[in-house]
């Protein structure tokens, strides 16, 4: 399937593309970093089209439920302020991107770009029907994003070639992408756009 992009009815959200997710950081994703130059290509083509780009973040603070030493599965990342919740410093994020901060509270766990957020309010003032979601990580926030973008009614794209997972058990993304589709999520890869 072909996309053409529409300005005033799509939006790109880019979830979590931040330095503790990738190489180097508290809780990367292997090979995280490697969807940063073709996130960048969709960026490009959304930002010709003049179209809506949102990127979210996990915003933590330091005694965040989600955390080990709080009760949670993962090492302490994206701590508010600090060099780990920044996004990943080659991402090119327009200055217009409108910047979204997901997990803000201690007590409160926040896998989906949705959640707590006031996100679905912004998209639908816009006027946005269509959503296209890449980033990190596969199998959690980002399926977890794209989940709650079908069940409040949008049209989702997961874009393909822009997502890694963590497969804490073998074939985790692969379950992620599948349960995606089934829920009605269609896939796209940047070849499928038209040019810009």
């Amino acid at each position: 399937m072909k996309y053409l992009i529409d300005k005033d009815k799509d939006a790109l959200i880019i979830v979590d593309v931040q330095r503790d997710f990738c190489s180097g950081g508290s809780l990367p994703v292997p090979e995280g970093e490697k969807i940063v130059p073709i996130l960048n290509k969709y960026i490009e083509k959304f930002s010709k089209a003049g179209a809506l780009i949102v990127a979210t973040r996990d915003w933590h603070p330091p005694n965040h439920v989600s955390f080990k030493g709080y009760g949670g599965i993962w090492p302490p990342h994206c701590i508010q302020g600090t060099p780990g919740a920044e996004f990943h410093p080659d991402l090119n994020l327009p200055k217009e991107a409108k910047i979204i901060s997901k997990a803000t509270l201690a007590d409160k766990e926040a896998y989906s770009g949705f959640d707590g957020t006031g996100l679905e309010i912004e998209l639908k003032n816009a006027g946005i029907q269509r959503v296209f979601i890449g980033g990190l990580a596969t199998d959690y926030c980002v399926k977890s994003t794209v989940l709650d973008a079908l069940k409040i009614g949008f049209e989702t794209v997961l874009l393909i070639d822009a997502i890694k997972g963590v497969d804490i058990n073998p074939g985790d993304s692969e379950r992620a992408i599948k349960e995606m589709i089934e829920r009605g999520a269609k896939k796209a890869l940047l070849s499928d756009f038209e040019n810009y």
